[in-house]
């Protein structure tokens, strides 16, 4: 178990002081007052680990609005009478509606985190114009190393949360300082590309002002913090998904080869709780059990119902079903090689499929050790194949994902069933031999790697394949699952809710309400 390291006695120190009390007990972001900002380094680091503290809370809905959303995940339980499963559904057959309650909860959270990084960043004297982000004179005293560090921190958070919610909702209200409620009222929508233009920005600026010391845990006083690597990483995924590789391959090659960051030897020991912030971790939203406040909700969550103990103390809440269809797509032979990352990421209760990636030993519900991450060096590595595109360099990046994971060269037997590393012969039949076989093993690849961290609805928008891909994944679960939904619904009604429209989440009916001032436009198709 992880000790209270700087970032949990920070938030210890911050439910003691007045000026960090609003970090934790943050209000509404129209509630905000403008005049209050930290005036050292101590009271600025404290601020500051609220905002990663900040970070907790939207995971709790994050992975409704995209694994829930993918052929990943389903709402398991066909006609139940539970409110939050009619949520659910309406999340995974896209019937949801602009008053749908978990949309505007992750859309509150997020906002509420970018507006408490904002006040750190205003008391530092960061800004943002004309495309660039700069540091200038700010509230807080302190030296400059110290205000770098803490600046490129608060930099990456906002940049995160700002990524998530383009991907999410499009034209989103691009915030950058604190606001008073009358001038949040004449903030409107920012269209896409702007919004990017900010998290490149920020990122730009964060990698720079953030140490370039490699990892190392030995000497790492500060882990969990945002790093240069972090938001190296984080960028590249920025500028894959803004289709300008080119601009992604240098920062991840200078990752590669400088961060200190690996691949560990075990999957399993990647999400272990006794290694946590490892040499793999880039970066993670820290949890932390012990009845500080701090614990993750996803072992309770993500068990299954009925499951008493057997799983997790306190029982499950059964969220988050796998889909039979992943269950099946993992390549596990009765005799040879195959993918160790099934046994660590789902397992079965019951004939029911849970989420096992989060699971640890609580002592008491909603209380769990497990940090949850949010790049990891496998991450890079597919995002360098990613980046490269067909060829030879690109497969050998997936199959080293593959061989961490236990795939073996191929030499004779059936490929479709066996466990292997593909060959890099383009006359081999199972070579990966042109563009869209790559693109199809790349995505499996990353779907596999990352089942359950939230990645697979952002990959399938990032490379146009949302639609095709979930619109089959109806059609090989419809007789199993949808098709026991009353009233009944044909598969080809269900196919058609989803629509490019659809992929975008709608602006919260309240935020919407709530204005008036100005007419906020609502996304097409809501």
């Amino acid at each position: 178990m992880k000790k209270l390291i700087p970032i949990g006695t920070g938030i210890l120190l911050i439910m003691s002081t007045m000026g960090c009390k609003k970090i934790i007990n943050i209000d509404p972001i129209s509630n905000i007052g403008v005049n209050a900002f930290y005036r050292n380094y101590e009271e600025t680091k404290a601020g500051l680990t609220g905002c990663y503290y900040g970070l907790q809370k939207p995971l709790e809905y994050e992975w409704m609005l995209t694994d829930l959303r993918t052929d990943n995940s389903k709402q398991g339980v066909a006609n139940s009478s539970a409110a939050i499963n009619f949520e659910f559904n309406e999340l995974d057959m896209f019937t949801l509606n602009s008053a749908h309650d978990k949309v505007y909860q992750y859309w509150l959270q997020t906002y509420k985190n970018i507006r408490s990084v904002n006040y750190v960043l205003k008391s530092l004297g960061a800004s943002y114009a004309a495309g660039k982000t700069s540091l200038g004179e700010g509230t807080a005293v302190m030296s400059m190393p110290q205000k770098n560090q803490l600046a490129g921190e608060a930099l990456f958070l906002r940049a995160y949360h700002y990524f998530n919610l383009v991907r999410l909702y499009g034209d989103v209200f691009l915030v950058t300082e604190p606001v008073d409620p009358e001038q949040s009222k004449r903030i409107t929508r920012t269209p896409v590309a702007e919004c990017y233009q900010l998290i490149i920005a920020d990122l730009m600026a964060a990698k720079e002002l953030l140490s370039p010391a490699s990892y190392s845990p030995a000497s790492n006083t500060e882990v969990g913090r945002a790093t240069s690597w972090a938001a190296k990483a984080l960028l590249a995924k920025v500028y894959l998904s803004t289709k300008q590789p080119a601009a992604a391959l240098p920062l991840l090659d200078e990752v590669i080869s400088n961060s200190g960051h690996a691949l560990l030897p075990s999957f399993a020991d990647v999400f272990s709780i006794n290694n946590e912030m490892n040499k793999e971790i880039l970066f993670a939203v820290r949890f932390k059990a012990g009845g500080f406040g701090l614990g993750n909700l996803m072992a309770n969550n993500f068990a299954p119902t009925s499951s008493g103990s057997a799983i997790v103390n306190g029982d499950g809440s059964g969220y988050n079903f796998p889909t039979n269809e992943l269950d099946l797509a993992y390549k596990i032979p009765a005799t040879g090689a195959a993918d160790s990352r099934k046994a660590v990421t789902m397992a079965k209760y019951s004939s029911k499929l849970y989420v096992k990636k989060f699971i640890s030993p609580v002592l008491v519900k909603f209380d769990a050790e497990n940090d949850f991450p949010i790049i990891r060096f496998s991450d890079v590595l597919l995002m360098k194949a990613e980046a490269l595109g067909f060829g030879n360099a690109a497969t050998m990046l997936i199959n080293q994902v593959r061989e961490r994971a236990g795939a073996v060269d191929y030499t004779s037997g059936d490929f479709n069933t066996g466990f292997y590393k593909y060959p890099l012969d383009g006359s081999n039949p199972n070579a990966l031999s042109d563009e869209p076989r790559f693109l199809s093993a790349l995505l499996n690849e990353r779907r596999f790697e990352f089942a359950f961290e939230n990645q697979r609805f952002f990959d399938l928008l990032r490379t146009g394949q949302a639609i095709k891909v979930i619109k089959n994944h109806y059609a090989l679960e419809f007789d199993s699952h949808y098709k026991a939904y009353r009233p009944a619904f044909t598969l080809a009604e269900l196919q058609a809710n989803l629509t490019e429209e659809k992929l975008l989440l709608p602006i919260p009916q309240r935020e919407l309400d709530a204005n008036d001032q100005i007419k906020i436009i609502q996304n097409p198709g809501y």
